[in-house]
């Protein structure tokens, strides 16, 4: 069996409160994008429940068994009895990105043996499973544009479509700490929610629609900024950073013409979305 988890553009970010957990409330809409990894699964039969992971493509530092397919395994091996498996993830999406490619990756696990195994778990379930796994990981179960808060882990639909629109999408090889992304950032939130803002024409989104994040990350890493200014030159009617970065994206209306040596020693992904 094979998926393609895909990755997720964050559309504005508002860092709204901190949380006596600790943590902080957000909020933000979750766009899905078509970048993707691959990951394919092989069952075999044995009383013992073994989970095996192969990685290809983009290396991922950490030990095998903190990936989060093998803890989405792990997870549901608690509840139900499954066969032993091998899993061959094939890593596209970017990692420290913004992407969410992590959180999908364990969002299709969770997808992948509840319809192998035939648990009969509903979206619901798989989404109270997945959220243990990652605050992101239950969007990837529906897979649908949503306006997310709470930690980024309550959803409620919005009716958003990017459908026709051109998607450039930079990653530079810089890593930003999340941590560090929230330490510098003072809550607040805004006078406009989200929703409110995503219905305006798309070319006004530019003076309306932040990522707080990106007034504590820009001044640290100047060339992320560099990025975002270079898409809004090459004709972007919207640019913005994606999570707490690194990676920026800008929506054209029209396919740009991109030079060949364009956002050079970056990571580069264009599509129609």
């Amino acid at each position: 069996m094979q998926v393609y988890p895909n990755a997720k553009l964050n559309i504005g970010l508002n860092i709204v409160e901190r949380r006596p957990d600790g943590y902080h409330n957000i909020e933000t809409i979750f766009y899905p994008i078509g970048l993707h990894d691959t990951i394919e699964m092989e069952f075999s039969e044995g009383n013992s429940e073994t989970c095996s992971l192969e990685i290809d493509g983009n290396p991922i530092e950490g030990e095998i068994e903190d990936n989060l397919i093998v803890k989405a395994y792990r997870l549901l091996s608690k509840d139900f009895k499954l066969p032993s498996v091998s899993i061959r993830l094939d890593k596209r999406v970017p990692t420290g990105a913004g992407l969410g490619g992590g959180s999908a990756d364990a969002a299709y696990t969770l997808r992948m043996l509840n319809e192998s195994c035939r648990l009969c778990l509903t979206p619901e379930q798989l989404e109270d499973y997945a959220v243990r796994l990652g605050a992101d990981c239950p969007f990837f179960i529906r897979n649908t544009p949503v306006f997310a808060t709470g930690i980024g882990n309550v959803f409620t639909s919005v009716n958003l479509s990017l459908q026709g629109k051109y998607l450039v999408l930079v990653k530079p090889d810089v890593f930003v700490s999340t941590r560090d992304a929230y330490a510098a950032v003072k809550p607040q939130r805004p006078s406009i929610s989200l929703p409110q803002l995503i219905v305006m024409p798309i070319e006004q989104w530019s003076e309306n629609v932040v990522n707080d994040f990106e007034s504590s990350v820009f001044p640290k890493f100047p060339e992320i900024k560099v990025i975002k200014d270079r898409l809004y030159d090459l004709g972007a009617v919207y640019a913005s950073m994606s999570g707490s970065g690194s990676s920026v994206f800008g929506i054209f209306n029209e396919e740009p013409e991109l030079a060949s040596d364009e956002f050079n020693g970056c990571f580069l992904h264009t599509e129609e979305l």
